[in-house]
């Protein structure tokens, strides 16, 4: 979800706001590597929500996503074509050869850690194996732009030169999902602003020292368009094909990017 900004520029975290949002986003990281260890065919998303949850809890911690606004997991477990948001539960049950994104939040002592990637079950199909490492490239190509002195669709433009740089790289064909993208975060997860995944740059708040921003491509094998099922929740391919979504939570910092969810 997201926002529309008036703000001039994006707001800066201290320094030591910042290294209070890295310890959120190492809790993230780390959950994000128990899901992974723990993912495998015949586990269901239901039992990998517990894992991180646990995680998370063991550190001291608290899952952002659990309850809020009402969803009812600590991950969103999106399987091949789920793109986003997609609920764990016991029915979901893993396969060799299937796309997980598992997308999670941790919140530490106040401040808000929020990463996802993506990872196979097993063997997965080749185009469906370019389209993830592409799909990562392109989060790390992206928040390059995450730099003082750029305007935040210099972020968005960088995400969709990257795309483009990557079809080639990779051969393969990407869709950029339409209608969702990165945003604004700090003491809650979802901050002004909102941002695209493309668009011309040298638009929008001003990034300074400090700005923070979750930057997080979410790529098709297909179309740009989604729908939301019947839950509320769970975004779809509305052609059925598979998705990847890979995200960190990235500061702006005079040394360069600074990702805040390392995954130690």
């Amino acid at each position: 979800m997201g926002f529309r900004s008036k703000r001039r520029t994006i707001p800066a975290k201290t320094p030591g706001e910042l290294d209070a949002m890295q310890a959120a986003g190492e809790i993230v990281g780390r959950a994000l590597q128990a899901v992974k260890a723990a993912a495998g065919p015949g586990v269901s998303t239901l039992e990998l929500d517990a894992v991180a949850e646990a995680t998370i809890r063991d550190a001291g911690a608290v899952p952002t996503f659990l309850g809020y606004q009402g969803f009812p997991g600590s991950i969103c477990a999106s399987v091949n074509d789920v793109i986003v948001h997609g609920i764990p539960d016991a029915e979901t049950v893993l396969h060799d050869g299937d796309l997980i994104s598992i997308d999670c939040g941790a919140t530490f002592e106040g401040w808000v850690g929020d990463s996802a990637w993506s990872f196979g079950i097993g063997e997965v199909s080749d185009d469906v194996d370019r389209l993830n490492r592409a799909t990562e490239w392109v989060l790390m190509e992206g928040l390059k732009a995450m730099v003082p002195g750029n305007r935040l669709t210099d972020v968005s433009h960088a995400l969709e030169l990257a795309t483009r740089a990557a079809e080639k790289q990779f051969g393969v064909d990407l869709g950029i999902v339409d209608g969702y993208g990165g945003h604004g975060i700090g003491q809650t997860m979802h901050e002004e602003p909102y941002l695209a995944n493309e668009g011309k740059g040298g638009r929008g708040p001003l990034i300074q020292e400090g700005s923070v921003l979750a930057i997080e491509p979410m790529l098709s094998l297909g179309t740009t368009d989604s729908a939301v099922l019947d839950d509320d929740w769970t975004v779809v391919t509305l052609d059925g094909s598979v998705a990847a979504h890979w995200e960190h939570t990235v500061a702006a910092t005079d040394r360069g990017p600074r990702i805040l969810t390392p995954r130690k």
